[in-house]
């Protein structure tokens, strides 16, 4: 039996894409959609063909977070975050649907990220019973800590315009394609090693956070996610009730 990819892949002048397409399980990070992520991005990084990379979606959900149900081993996610930040070559997150969770680790990871103004965006880690550890890699250094702290904590939805001032996005507009547009002109005019040698100097923060704090945020989601209340607050999830800790 054939099974159908999750990532699609296409190129045009320079730039590849690549597409989550699992739209009827809302791109849920599923260990397949991560392999098949971290096998393109690597495809692009031995490509010269490829001077950047645009990381976009399928449905109205760009991501939902960790698939409950075939979840990525923490030490794969931890990977394709490495890599997204590794790679040479600039990655840029469109986005034109919801985020969620694990999502958002995505978006951290990139080095620009551009969404519609209808895209929504939340930590909801906390309402199951879990943190956002592993994700948090990325994302501390580079968003605002007390805007971070709000949403980390209460798992509230926020929309684009507040993603752009917290960090989070680089810009925002009523067409996603539009706004992109002079990102990914700039990014042709750019040299390969120029391109290179500025993502190595803005990335090296972020890998220090991978560096120091790795081993332990991985420790802590598998502890988390084999805890009594998470699986409580999973079950809640996907029959659609609250968990029992809801006052």
């Amino acid at each position: 039996m054939t099974v159908e990819p999750v990532v699609r892949v296409a190129h045009e002048r320079a730039i590849t894409t690549l597409t989550l397409d699992a739209p009827a399980n809302r791109n849920a990070l599923s260990a397949a959609l991560v392999g098949e992520l971290a096998d393109g991005l690597t495809r692009c990084g031995k490509d010269r063909d490829v001077r950047a990379v645009v990381l976009t979606h399928t449905g109205n959900t760009f991501c939902a977070g960790a698939d409950l149900r075939d979840p990525p081993h923490p030490d794969a996610l931890v990977a394709l975050l490495r890599q997204i930040v590794e790679l040479h070559k600039p990655v840029v997150a469109r986005v034109t649907g919801h985020v969620r969770a694990g999502g958002l680790g995505l978006l951290g990871a990139c080095d620009l990220a551009i969404a519609s103004k209808e895209a929504t965006f939340a930590f909801t880690e906390v309402r199951i019973g879990v943190a956002p550890a592993v994700i948090s890699l990325p994302l501390l250094p580079r968003t605002d800590p007390r805007a971070l702290a709000r949403y980390y904590l209460t798992g509230e939805r926020f929309d684009a315009a507040e993603a752009v001032r917290t960090g989070l996005l680089t810009a925002t507009g009523d067409d996603v394609d539009v706004t992109l547009e002079p990102v990914l002109d700039g990014l042709r005019r750019s040299s390969p090693q120029g391109l290179a040698e500025t993502k190595r100097l803005l990335t090296a923060r972020v890998l220090e956070a991978f560096d120091r704090d790795a081993d332990a945020l991985t420790a802590l989601s598998a502890e988390l996610f084999s805890s009594a209340q998470a699986r409580e607050g999973m079950t809640a999830f996907l029959e659609r009730r609250d968990p029992a800790w809801v006052v």
